[in-house]
């Protein structure tokens, strides 16, 4: 399906890395140029932008933002414009999952948390959102939620369900905002899936996680970004202020 996303241009935050990397080889697969984050020179983006250029023609850059940090989300949607000349497509991934809980969480990582997972997707939004109006173009806003949104944490994520259930109310707020402006802005809830986020406690106890899952196997990043790219398409124009639960099953609603 030809999803007429060519020559469109998105912004991906965390897309060195994890579930953001495969949303940058899906979307650079669709024609789209991409502008992606990264925090740490580790993540090694210079290796995923060689590997994009040797398989598309599309132009991609690499910006390294401290998400947490206001001064430095500001550079990283001016430096899209200057380089890229414009921004269609906002995917907020990028998210931190700390552990602790509630008896034990310091104020400090509540407010990492909530600056990472919820104000950087607000203050984005907002930058992306005043570009959309003032050149008069369409845009599409993805961002990525969690079950524990719904569901709460389990196992001392408190912060992290908290800040992912802020994200729907703020994205279902947006979306009444900027929808005759032709800005849709929906949301993935994920489960488990097998990033380097997770991968340690997974591998520490898989029983119990996949016990939850009731299709009995955790996602495979790709999976996940398929959907996504989907649904920045012009093919859901019609669809705002949606979550879609991309769990196996572990929400049913």
């Amino acid at each position: 399906m030809d999803l007429n996303l060519k020559h469109r241009t998105a912004i991906v935050t965390g897309g060195a890395t994890g579930l953001g990397r495969e949303f940058v080889l899906s979307l650079a697969k669709e024609g789209v140029n991409i502008c992606f984050t990264y925090l740490r020179d580790e993540e090694c983006p210079e290796l995923l932008i060689e590997q994009v250029k040797s398989t598309t023609d599309v132009k991609i850059i690499a910006v390294k933002t401290d998400l947490a940090d206001e001064k430095s989300r500001e550079h990283l949607f001016a430096a899209c414009i200057e380089q890229m000349g414009k921004a269609d497509i906002l995917v907020n991934n990028a998210g931190i999952w700390l552990s602790g809980y509630v008896t034990e969480i310091t104020p400090q990582d509540w407010d990492l948390v909530m600056n990472v997972n919820l104000k950087a997707v607000f203050h984005l939004s907002q930058l992306f959102v005043n570009h959309c109006l003032q050149q008069d173009q369409a845009g599409s806003i993805l961002n990525i939620t969690s079950q524990a949104a719904f569901h709460g944490s389990t196992t001392g994520h408190a912060h992290y369900a908290a800040s992912k259930a802020g994200l729907i109310a703020f994205s279902i707020s947006l979306a009444r905002e900027v929808a005759k402006q032709n800005i849709n802005v929906n949301n993935i809830a994920v489960g488990i899936m097998d990033t380097a986020m997770i991968r340690k406690n997974i591998e520490q106890d898989p029983a119990y996680y996949v016990s939850r899952i009731p299709v009995g196997r955790v996602a495979q990043p790709n999976e996940i970004a398929d959907i996504g790219v989907f649904m920045v398409s012009p093919k859901t124009s019609y669809m705002t202020g949606a979550t879609v639960d991309v769990t196996g099953g572990m929400l049913m609603r």
